[in-house]
């Protein structure tokens, strides 16, 4: 696994998780220079994307999750976080990180990591 996300897990409505998503060792030296996804999936609908790191720091964020999620990057740590705040039930679902490097034509997915938020 190239991606290894972790950090989802049951919440009640309100409250938080942070999400992470680590690179392994074959892809450390293209971290920094990589584009950085998350995805929510819910149960029985398509991957959406719900916010975006960029390489120079710009975010950006899915109207849903816009006030209340916040995407970092540490490139020491070779790592990507997602905040989540204010969960609320329709958040439920798996969260991918996705990988993208154009100049090394590099797109890879983490292995998703659940998150069950209860009302």
């Amino acid at each position: 696994v190239q991606l290894q996300a972790s950090g989802g897990g049951l919440v009640q409505a309100g409250g938080s998780l942070r999400l992470a998503c680590a690179a392994a060792r074959s892809i450390l030296s293209t971290f920094s220079g990589s584009t950085f996804d998350w995805y929510h999936q819910a149960p029985g609908k398509e991957r959406e994307l719900v916010a975006r790191t960029s390489t120079d720091g710009t975010t950006t964020y899915g109207d849903s999750v816009k006030g209340r999620f916040t995407i970092s990057r540490n490139n020491n740590k070779k790592t990507v976080y997602l905040q989540m705040n204010s969960l609320k039930p329709e958040d439920t679902g798996a969260y991918y990180c996705n990988l993208i490097n154009s100049y090394l034509k590099l797109n890879v997915w983490g292995q998703g990591t659940l998150v069950t938020v209860s009302s």
